[in-house]
């Protein structure tokens, strides 16, 4: 299941969504000092407490989140961690909240809006394949590719849950979705028994990606 969340500002919605979020989170968003982030967090998160409550069936008191030792959180009821995996993103005005009953999983979501450094970012998140198609694409179409590039690895490391210690620019996406489609099935080099299902989620207004754990290959 992936959710988009409206981020846009809206005082009803920003409200409401505040009320949903326990101690610690209303004082996390008091320490936001500029208006973008907190309204971000707030929607976000009580977006993902309605969605995780639903899926559960527990009620928003009870839930609560921790963290693993690199940081990606996983949902706790009544003091016990929950059977269910999700992963949330935000960019700009959108927010993208993936869960899924089983298995690892990851997802990115990122405005297409040009970066300072589009050149740097090119050579400190792709490979080499990856950084030779770029250069063959002009304008537009390099912003779009890269965007798409980034997000499925984005999506991947996030999945993974090792954080900056494992360097994108090691591996690639498969080639099929470097060249537009938009699912494929993936295994990092150095981890060959762990596959995951890739899908491309752009649009036109921004670019997404989704990464799932695959159940184990009985052969």
């Amino acid at each position: 299941m992936v959710l988009h969340v409206d981020l846009t500002p809206h005082v009803v919605r920003e409200t409401e969504a505040w009320a949903w979020l326990d101690e610690e989170e209303q004082a996390r968003w008091q320490r936001y000092q500029h208006d973008g982030p907190r309204r971000r967090f707030a929607l976000c998160r009580a977006a993902l407490r309605a969605v995780l409550c639903s899926q559960l069936g527990c009620r928003n008191e009870q839930l609560a989140f921790g963290a693993s030792d690199h940081g990606k959180p996983y949902a706790v009821v009544q003091g016990v961690a929950a059977p269910i995996s999700f992963n949330v993103s935000h960019s700009g005005a959108h927010g993208l909240i993936a869960v899924a009953a089983a298995g690892r999983l990851g997802v990115d979501v990122e405005e297409r809006s040009t970066p300072r450094d589009l050149d740097g970012l090119i050579s400190s998140v792709l490979g080499p394949d990856e950084q030779a198609e770029l250069a063959l694409a002009r304008g537009c179409r390099k912003l779009h590719l890269f965007f798409n590039f980034w997000t499925i690895k984005e999506a991947l490391i996030k999945a993974i849950g090792l954080g900056l210690s494992l360097d994108m620019s090691r591996f690639e996406i498969p080639l099929a979705m470097r060249h537009g489609k938009t699912t494929s099935v993936f295994q990092f080099p150095q981890m060959p028994i762990v596959r995951w299902r890739l899908e491309n989620l752009g649009n036109e207004h921004f670019a997404a990606a989704i990464a799932h754990e695959l159940d184990p290959d009985p052969n």
